[in-house]
């Protein structure tokens, strides 16, 4: 009789599972794997594929065979290479899922799908909004019995936090926070980005520093917080109207408006900045315009860094130098926290943040300690008095 080749793959997958299973897990040097399954009433090939992180199985047989492994601490000491996980929902802004509408949630994505990739896991996606969103569509999201687990990725209403613990299934945040510290989550540590970034300017000489931010979120609220941070330990003050230009999204164009604004404002005399920190890279391309319409080179005339790094490398033929938010790490690093709530679902919750990492190119230059001044801006070229 013919073999078909992939059962009999199949077959050698699962008997090294078990081996090494029995090996390595044992219950007080008694339980193995035929213990499992005489426990569950599954056969020991069904509890193999279950442990293995095979998608070959009912949830209700995977469920029983989870639920005995959790009730006799056989998980705690499984790798995490073997993702118990077959099925994972993502909640995001709709704009996540479109490269060209929010570049950073769509490589968060990419992360998870990256990681995901090795194993059996299926991604499905829901769009929702930050705020305010639809608690009904969650529900019926988290509802489905294919969603055995979740990943949130910018989602910032509180009502949602709460249904994602009253659920009971394992539930990451990504780039957001849960006030009352009932679920897991991950983020770029924002302040500490903002701090060493801004650090870095006072380290190359700069004082008369302009930051440009959009603060529509916590998070970037977090990233100022590190900036202020380091304007104290310089023992420099931070003032919001001298020092602060806020913008309602990371647009080149509304950023480029709101320096062209804050530089034909300035008192005739009153010395320019000599280092703006951007908040992301398409602020700094605005930056960049900004300064040029008014005839001033980067980092000539001003220093320019960002907080951001990877959308261009160089604006303007000027490589800029950024210090880099971590972007699809989040999406690694968020599935290992589904992995350690599934194995250890009575740890104590956690906020895992992630370095960011500063990376010199020719967009900041050491501060001369000349004072740049503006020049009045004028529509046609002065005329002498008559």
């Amino acid at each position: 009789m013919a073999t078909n080749p992939d059962n009999t793959a199949n077959c050698c997958c699962e008997n090294f599972f078990i081996f090494e299973f029995e090996r390595d897990h044992t219950l007080n040097g008694k339980l193995k794997i035929q213990q499992i399954a005489d426990q569950t009433g599954l056969s020991i090939s069904t509890v193999s594929r279950v442990l293995a992180g095979k998608s070959n199985t009912s949830s209700k047989a995977r469920d029983k065979v989870l639920e005995c492994a959790k009730s006799q601490g056989v998980l705690n000491g499984l790798s995490v290479g073997r993702l118990m996980l077959t099925n994972i929902m993502i909640f995001a802004p709709a704009r996540a899922f479109d490269v060209r509408s929010d570049i950073f949630y769509y490589k968060v994505i990419q992360g998870v799908l990256a990681t995901t990739a090795r194993h059996e896991v299926r991604v499905r996606y829901c769009a929702m909004e930050e705020e305010n969103a639809d608690a009904a569509l969650f529900i019926a999201k988290m509802s489905d019995p294919l969603t055995e687990a979740a990943l949130l990725i910018g989602i910032d209403d509180p009502h949602i936090h709460q249904l994602a613990t009253e659920m009971g299934k394992p539930c990451v945040l990504i780039n957001c926070y849960d006030r009352h510290m009932r679920l897991d989550s991950v983020s770029p540590d924002h302040q500490t980005m903002g701090d060493f970034a801004c650090d870095y300017l006072f380290s190359q000489g700069h004082t008369r520093i302009v930051t440009l931010q959009c603060l529509r979120r916590h998070t970037m609220e977090l990233r100022l917080t590190g900036i202020r941070q380091a304007f104290s330990r310089h023992h420099q003050t931070f003032n919001d109207t001298e020092h602060l230009l806020n913008t309602s999204g990371f647009g080149a164009q509304e950023s480029e408006l709101a320096l062209l604004n804050y530089l034909d404002a300035l008192p005739e005399g009153q010395p320019l900045p000599t280092a703006i920190l951007a908040g992301g890279d398409f602020m700094a391309s605005g930056v960049m315009a900004a300064l040029a319409q008014r005839g001033l080179s980067v980092p000539g005339d001003i220093s320019l860094i960002s907080t951001d790094g990877f959308n261009l490398a160089e604006i303007h033929d000027i490589p800029l130098t950024a210090v880099l938010v971590p972007r699809d790490e989040l999406g690694t690093e968020a599935i290992a926290l589904l992995q350690r709530r599934m194995l250890r679902p009575d740890a104590p919750f956690t906020t895992q943040l992630l370095q960011g990492k500063l990376v010199v190119r020719h967009s900041v230059r050491k501060s001369s300690g000349r004072k740049a001044v503006s020049h009045p801006h004028h529509l046609y070229d002065p005329q002498p008095d008559r």
